[in-house]
């Protein structure tokens, strides 16, 4: 899988975690039949493993599909194993160079200059700026590409509508979207929602879905490389 080529492609990663395990699937299934067609399951995520595995089955062998929260090189095989097809970590890590190992690409956590180039030395194909917004926002990314014009950033963390476009103005590759793409979809109260228009419900997800898409394709369409 050529992830940068991906990224570049859809602009946007959602990041699933939740604490009801048939929720979450739904919620991945859910993501990606609106159009969203990055997802990334994290491993803090309840039966995680399993969630990542019943989503390859239903998606299929060619859908891309990722783990996240990837920390060892345990982490890393038991994310292949469950049908990952690429890995995205919290940092500079050993899930980075187990997961190229096992010739997944990925994504890596960095915050600072220094994180960056032991990133890429690690083997990573694009860099995760985490958390994006208390390092500093879209400015802190601008600031970044100065030393690092090449580099495919993927700022993660506190990244609403409006935010995602300001970094994807600012030059970013694609932005990582978790609880404001999400909500509580993936979770047990969503689970549980009486209502499909109430805010846990797939309506709402599909709705927050949708906007985010069209920031991402707005983008993608006359936005920067």
């Amino acid at each position: 899988m050529d992830l940068p080529a991906a990224l570049r492609a859809h602009r946007l990663l959602a990041i699933v975690r939740g604490d009801d395990p048939d929720a979450a699937l739904r919620t991945v299934l859910t993501l990606v039949d609106e159009g969203v067609a990055l997802v990334e399951v994290s491993l803090t995520g309840r039966d995680a493993l399993d969630v990542i595995a019943r989503a390859r089955a239903a998606l299929g062998p060619d859908a891309p599909l990722g783990a996240g929260t990837v920390l060892t090189a345990d982490d890393a095989r038991a994310a292949h194993r469950a049908g990952a097809d690429f890995v995205v970590t919290p940092a500079v890590c050993e899930g980075v160079v187990a997961a190229r190992e096992l010739q997944l690409p990925v994504l890596a956590g960095v915050m600072t200059p220094t994180e960056i180039v032991a990133a890429l030395r690690a083997g990573a194909c694009a860099v995760k700026i985490f958390p994006a917004a208390q390092a500093g926002g879209p400015a802190y990314l601008r600031a970044l590409r100065g030393p690092f014009p090449n580099v495919p950033f993927v700022p993660v963390g506190g990244i609403d509508a409006t935010a995602a476009r300001a970094y994807l103005d600012a030059g970013a590759l694609a932005v990582g979207v978790g609880s404001p793409l999400v909500g509580d979809a993936a979770d047990t109260a969503a689970d549980t929602a009486a209502d499909a228009s109430d805010a846990a419900g797939p309506d709402a997800l599909r709705a927050r879905a949708r906007t985010f898409l069209d920031v991402a394709n707005a983008v993608t369409q006359g936005g920067p490389s």
